[in-house]
């Protein structure tokens, strides 16, 4: 469910019209509602009622403090994957102690941050990170808390570019090699080892991977358990997916995901993180973009845009859909017609949909993309020297730009001349 309805023929976010929106701040823009991204995190929260639990947002989905702040605000902790995340999770205000930090790649310096900083643990990846770690702790004269992430060997059944808990992906350790790995980190002094990590990918549609996975990592907490570490909490990732088109059938719901947390390892007494970012954030934000021209080729009409694949990257990186629909609401009985949807960029991957059957539109009209507040503007570039596009949070009949357009003149301004140049 989301808030982007139709009332008397318009399209609205939450009390807002869509179209005072586009009047206000130009297309195409981002727009969130803060009634959607509450109610999905809630879902995820009551689904785990009766654990030991931190919902921890996964950054990567959707990045604007704003966001991060409306989540915080509601209970979240915050799961980053840069220093940069981290950063951005610390200036809307998320203490320390609730943000875990993931990713293969680590620095020192990112280390050093975030235990200066405050950290709720480290999501270790590699024996070489772990080491590295540890000689920063060290430094600091602080133990740092780590899960390591192993990597169970499970196909998620999703596209494999966001599939992430198979052999041959880069994340994580096998789960084969854990009881080494682990045995290791329990003998250096800078490490805490408070747990497990497992992430096995995004999109997931349906709740057997799950299942695989966490029934391999209760089995891995029992031998360690049995080796002498302490452990204490179990992060399970994210992962579940959201219907990106409502003709499809819907993946499965946060309570039955938190059922079967429940069952796979709740008789082990840890505490439960999960990641989500996707299911929170996905449905709670739509891309308003305005068309420039109705085009008719050889054998198709196209339906040109002012946005871009730099605004939206991801139907032409992994040819994903969205659900394209007007402004206003097309009469009933309106014949649907045919597009091929495309933005300006001088690229043939700039294409949105093919042949896709929609209500007809002309020029000038608005379009929303939904389930666009996922992997939208943080995945955004300036591709063309086209500037990032606005974000705007709505929260019941006010709305406010929570990431302004950069003039030309601003995107400019930041290259550059070498001194031989001037």
């Amino acid at each position: 469910m989301d808030h982007f309805l139709y009332r008397n023929g318009a399209l609205h976010a939450e009390d807002v019209p869509v179209a005072d929106i586009a009047a206000a701040v130009g297309t195409p823009f981002y727009v969130y509602s803060t009634a959607t991204l509450t109610r999905h995190f809630k879902l995820f929260d009551d689904a785990l009622d009766g654990m030991d639990h931190l919902v921890c947002f996964a950054m990567k989905s959707a990045s604007n403090q704003a966001i991060i702040k409306v989540l915080a605000d509601a209970g979240a902790g915050m799961d980053v994957v840069s220093v940069g995340e981290y950063l951005r999770a610390k200036a809307a205000g998320v203490p320390g102690d609730k943000i875990v930090f993931s990713g293969v790649g680590k620095t020192a310096d990112e280390m050093r941050t975030a235990l200066d900083g405050g950290i709720r643990q480290f999501n270790i990846e590699s024996e070489p990170e772990m080491i590295v770690l540890d000689q920063v702790a060290q430094s600091l004269g602080v133990r740092a808390p780590i899960t390591v992430r192993v990597n169970p060997d499970v196909d998620a059944k999703t596209h494999a570019k966001i599939a992430t808990g198979k052999s041959e992906n880069k994340f994580g350790i096998p789960i084969s090699r854990a009881r080494d790995v682990y045995a290791m980190a329990g003998k250096l002094p800078g490490l805490k080892v408070i747990g497990i990590d497992v992430h096995i990918g995004s999109q997931l549609t349906e709740l057997a991977p799950f299942e695989a996975a966490y029934s391999k990592v209760a089995e891995l907490t029992e031998q360690l358990r049995a080796d002498g570490h302490d452990i204490t909490r179990l992060d399970l990732g994210g992962g579940l997916g959201i219907p990106y088109t409502r003709s499809n059938e819907a993946p499965p719901l946060p309570t039955d995901y938190g059922n079967l947390i429940k069952r796979t390892v709740g008789h082990l007494g840890c505490e439960i993180e999960i990641e989500p970012g996707r299911l929170i954030s996905g449905n709670a934000g739509i891309m308003v973009t305005k068309v420039i021209y109705v085009k008719s080729g050889e054998d198709r009409d196209f339906l040109i845009l002012d946005a871009a694949m730099n605004d939206l990257i991801r139907p032409a990186m992994y040819e994903a859909w969205h659900d394209i629909v007007p402004v206003i609401e097309p009469a009933p009985g309106t014949e649907p017609a045919k597009y091929d949807v495309v933005g300006p960029v001088c690229e043939s991957g700039d294409t949105f949909a093919k042949s896709r059957e929609m209500s007809p539109v002309g020029a000038d009209d608005l379009v929303a993309f939904r389930s666009a507040g996922a992997y939208g503007a943080v995945m955004s570039s300036e591709y063309n020297s086209r500037p990032l596009i606005p974000e705007v949070l709505v929260d019941k009949d006010q709305f406010a730009v929570i990431r302004a357009r950069p003039t030309y003149q601003e995107m400019i301004a930041r290259d550059t001349l070498p001194p031989w140049l001037g």
